[in-house]
């Protein structure tokens, strides 16, 4: 018996001293090892969005049709001063594009070859205040295809039995057409030679309907007379037998743009702008 619980106790010290060591090193163990805890990612300086310059938008320019090819030439010009802003053009009838603007079309500048438009505009509150302004001039001309067999000298010709058909804008859209009916009128010749019209949707029309011979005679702005080497003018009009040609220029209401665009009204008043401007046969209106 004694042997029995000596043997007893034996394994008893020898079992707390295996557990006491075992928690010992579990002690040290854990002393020892490295905390875990979220790793720790380096802050970096935020990284600021690049700056860019938002592109400009374009400015839509609404133009008569007889100033397209001055317009044009008149653009590089205007490039070289304000590098970053594109230009984009309708050309059509002043009064197609009244009827355009009124419809909401976006346009920022309106030049046109007649008040009649601007001012319809102005009464429908469309135009921004205080932007309006008289731009240029013109002249009307009487022309007939440099291949043709008549020769024409004066206006009061046109009721001539030889003369069949005579190309002029539609008056009640294109301002050349309103001009060249005044002149008719107060000719006292309008109702002979109504019958024989063939109506232009705008000015280029008219010309192109006499340089290509499928009229007799035309009668369209001066501008438009110099730029075409196919047509013979034959007479000037008396500037009393017509309202004043006028070219205004205003900026709409609706423009995103004011201040791009005011810049290119303002170009379009210095002396590199008008130095083409008179090349192509306009004068310059006094404001």
């Amino acid at each position: 018996m004694l042997n029995i619980s000596r043997r007893y106790w034996q394994v008893g010290i020898l079992s707390f001293i295996l557990s006491f060591i075992v928690n010992l090193l579990l002690v040290a163990c854990t002393s020892t090892a490295p905390t875990t805890s979220s790793p720790q990612v380096s802050q970096s300086p935020p990284i600021s969005p690049e700056v860019s310059k938002s592109p400009i938008e374009p400015l839509l320019i609404g133009a008569a049709a007889s100033l397209q090819q001055a317009l044009r030439e008149i653009n590089p010009l205007y490039q070289t001063k304000i590098t970053n802003q594109k230009l984009d053009y309708n050309f059509a009838a002043s009064g197609t594009l009244q009827q355009q603007i009124e419809q909401g079309a976006p346009i920022d500048v309106f030049i046109s070859a007649s008040v009649k438009q601007i001012d319809a505009l102005q009464q429908k509150n469309l135009l921004l205040a205080g932007t309006q302004r008289n731009l240029l001039t013109n002249r009307l001309v009487l022309v007939t295809p440099r291949q043709g067999a008549i020769a024409l000298k004066d206006f009061r010709e046109l009721a001539n039995s030889d003369i069949k058909r005579i190309a002029i804008g539609e008056p009640r859209s294109v301002p050349a057409g309103q001009y060249a009916t005044e002149v008719l009128k107060n000719l006292g010749i309008l109702e002979q030679v109504s019958s024989k019209f063939v109506l232009g949707n705008n000015v280029k029309a008219v010309l192109a309907a006499v340089t290509t011979g499928d009229v007799d005679a035309g009668i369209v702005y001066l501008t438009d007379a110099k730029d075409s080497p196919q047509v013979t003018i034959a007479a000037y009009a008396d500037p009393q037998l017509h309202s004043p040609i006028i070219y205004p220029i205003a900026i709409l209401k609706a423009t995103k743009s004011p201040t791009t665009a005011q810049q290119y009204v303002d170009f379009l008043q210095t002396p590199p702008a008008q130095q083409v401007f008179e090349k192509y046969g306009f004068g310059l209106a006094k404001s």
